[in-house]
């Protein structure tokens, strides 16, 4: 029997082509791709719906802020979730968590080793993911019009410090919290996009970190990763 997701409003305007999947809404973004990268890995099945961010009529709808309220992607609607309820949830650190929790994956069950894990998690969410989307904003964006530098430097300055926590986390070891974790998940894709989308590697100086160079080549030579980088693709509109 087909799940019911018809008490989410998002599903009349997405509407879900397989309903007993996980429901991505999202966009190929550094936190969109955690987790569409994240479902990868677990060898989760699941259908992706693109959520342009730069247009209002997605975002901004009642539909999409029925699920997200606060207007960001990703989003996601588990039909299977605790207790075989259908949930909904946003927040691309919490869907790591939780998709870690429901696979058994990613982040050990139990003790420091989960807090160590964790705390890695919530570093990028509240330092590495806020500071490295000022510089896209005042380097590649509309900030580039402001006159003053002043932001930009202050911004540039605390990118160098964190990679500098990152690089020295990864001496003598391949990942972050020691086992490839959900702590690689979320950061990775953050560092990465200094280059590929921002092209802000040269001013923040990435390439004077050898241990991060090393550790996003072993993160992107995962097949899960490389193909999580391109989804949601512009045929999944």
């Amino acid at each position: 029997m087909a799940a019911d997701l018809s008490d989410f409003p998002i599903t009349r305007r997405w509407p879900p082509r397989r309903p007993g999947v996980i429901q991505l809404y999202s966009l190929p973004t550094p936190n969109g791709v955690k987790a569409s990268i994240m479902l990868e890995e677990c060898g989760l099945d699941y259908d992706v719906h693109r959520i342009s961010i730069g247009n209002p009529e997605d975002q901004m709808t009642p539909e999409f802020l029925s699920l997200n309220p606060n207007n960001k992607i990703p989003a996601m609607i588990d039909p299977d979730g605790p207790g075989g309820q259908p949930i909904g949830l946003w927040e691309s650190g919490a869907m790591l968590i939780y998709l870690a929790d429901k696979t058994g994956r990613f982040l050990p069950p139990e003790g420091a080793a989960r807090y160590h894990t964790i705390q890695w998690l919530m570093f990028q969410m509240g330092g590495v993911g806020p500071m490295f989307g000022q510089i896209g904003y005042f380097f590649r964006y509309k900030g580039t019009e402001i006159e003053d530098k002043r932001p930009l430097t202050r911004y540039v300055d605390e990118a160098r410090r964190l990679l500098g926590v990152i690089d020295r986390q990864l001496d003598g070891q391949d990942w972050i919290a020691g086992e490839y974790s959900i702590a690689d998940i979320a950061l990775a894709p953050w560092v990465r996009n200094l280059r590929t989308g921002y092209e802000a590697h040269e001013l923040v100086g990435l390439d004077d970190f050898r241990n991060i160079a090393r550790w996003i080549d072993a993160f992107t030579s995962r097949p899960a990763v490389a193909k999580g980088l391109t989804i949601p693709a512009a045929s999944d509109a």
